[in-house]
């Protein structure tokens, strides 16, 4: 499963002209569930984002996380996360989930992170979306579970 997640002062996502999903500070997360990709991947992905450190402290370091601000999460589906531009010059998407099975995990997803107890708005699965966002810092994070399980424990 992938993510990007951006720190943001604000966002919200529009379908149909009508704000559907909107934020203060907190963390705009894209999501995209990729082939092979189970419930799992979702949880690993969730645990990670909720902890991450990526908000200031006091002293200004990056030392704090989302959970620990009260910030809110933004969850938005973006199958072209999953996109594959090794080759020619139209991007391929082979590697993403099946559109049932990504709208699956896309709601399993929002369903774990509304579990972490934080406040939780949410695009539209495959709906054309309008996503505003005012980026704080910038900072801008990108995940993928495959890449954990790819990585050895010893590993730097």
């Amino acid at each position: 499963m992938r993510a990007l997640l951006q720190r943001v002062s604000a966002a919200s996502v529009t379908v149909d002209n009508a704000v559907i999903g909107e934020i203060g500070p907190g963390l705009l997360v894209f999501v995209c569930a990729m082939r092979g990709d189970s419930e799992a991947e979702a949880t690993q992905l969730v645990q990670k984002i909720a902890r991450l450190r990526i908000f200031r402290d006091d002293a200004g370091k990056m030392n704090r996380s989302v959970s620990d601000t009260s910030g809110a999460v933004l969850v938005v589906s973006q199958f072209t996360l999953g996109a594959d531009t090794r080759s020619g010059t139209r991007p391929g998407f082979s590697k993403a989930a099946a559109p049932d099975e990504g709208m699956r995990l896309y709601h399993c997803f929002c369903a774990k992170m509304r579990e972490t107890g934080l406040t939780v708005q949410t695009g539209e699965f495959g709906a054309d979306m309008k996503v505003s966002l005012v980026n704080d810092g910038p900072v801008t994070l990108w995940l993928d579970t495959d890449d954990r399980r790819n990585t050895s424990a010893g590993s730097g």
